[in-house]
């Protein structure tokens, strides 16, 4: 008899917050039903909507990582990679979770074929404000700074972060806010690989191009403030599929 073959699954840019609790839901539908049993489970940055450290209480973070800890203990492993809004996950989370954190960008062997995995933000090389803003926060000084201030201040200050991406968002073109074409040329070129998965723009799709007179591809994930996003993949090959649920929140 043959047996199912087996499967790895990637996800990107949940967002996961106490204001989306259908997000919530789904994602621990998502964890008990379809990914359960599955080779591995990659998140590729923005598990959370914002995460202002280790030591945060909030109700509905825990119940998340309290999900992800029962998932990998039930015999999974699930690798989490820092987003734009959540480069704060650290030790504290890994111990609670149980998942490994992973650097960016990685290389990753899978069935065979070689890819290489992102969050995406540092691909959106054209939206310059942000990228220095990036370099700042991404600094050890500055995140040990930021830690040292108190659980309610973080919380303010993430909030008025959001806000701001929100605006800056909203006012941006299009082409701004994605994925440059020639700094996704140049990360598949550096690293070898003509398989490129990441998330961060909430544009899904699959992108075919070509890398050094190859065929490439470029699989992006989207974002669950609506609906699931996955990236299913096996020895048969990949499916993106979106996930519905009831709509929004």
């Amino acid at each position: 008899m043959r047996t199912a073959p087996m499967t790895t699954y990637f996800v990107s840019d949940l967002h996961l917050d106490a204001a989306y609790p259908s997000a919530i839901a789904q994602f621990g539908q998502f964890l008990r039903g379809m990914a359960r049993g599955a080779d591995a489970l990659y998140i590729l940055g923005d598990l959370f909507e914002d995460w202002v450290g280790d030591d945060d209480d909030d109700p509905a973070r825990s119940q998340v990582c309290a999900a992800l800890r029962e998932y990998v203990e039930s015999g999974t492993p699930c690798y989490v990679m820092h987003g734009n809004r959540d480069f704060l996950l650290g030790a504290g989370f890994a111990q609670r979770t149980h998942c490994r954190l992973l650097g960016d960008a990685i290389e990753l062997e899978l069935y065979g074929e070689r890819m290489l995995l992102t969050h995406g933000d540092a691909l959106c090389t054209a939206d310059l404000s942000y990228q220095r803003l990036r370099t700042v926060v991404r600094t050890a000084s500055w995140q040990r700074r930021f830690l040292r201030l108190s659980l309610s201040t973080r919380r303010t200050l993430a909030a008025a972060a959001r806000a701001g991406s929100r605006v800056h968002t909203g006012s941006a073109a299009a082409y701004i806010m994605d994925a440059d074409p020639a700094a996704v040329q140049s990360a598949m070129q550096a690293c070898q690989v003509r398989t490129l998965v990441h998330g961060h723009t909430h544009r899904p799709a699959v992108h075919e191009f070509k890398v050094a007179d190859q065929s490439a591809r470029r699989i992006v994930l989207g974002a669950w403030y609506e609906q699931g996003s996955v990236l299913r993949w096996d020895e048969r090959g990949y499916a993106l599929r979106a996930l519905p649920r009831g709509g929004p929140e």
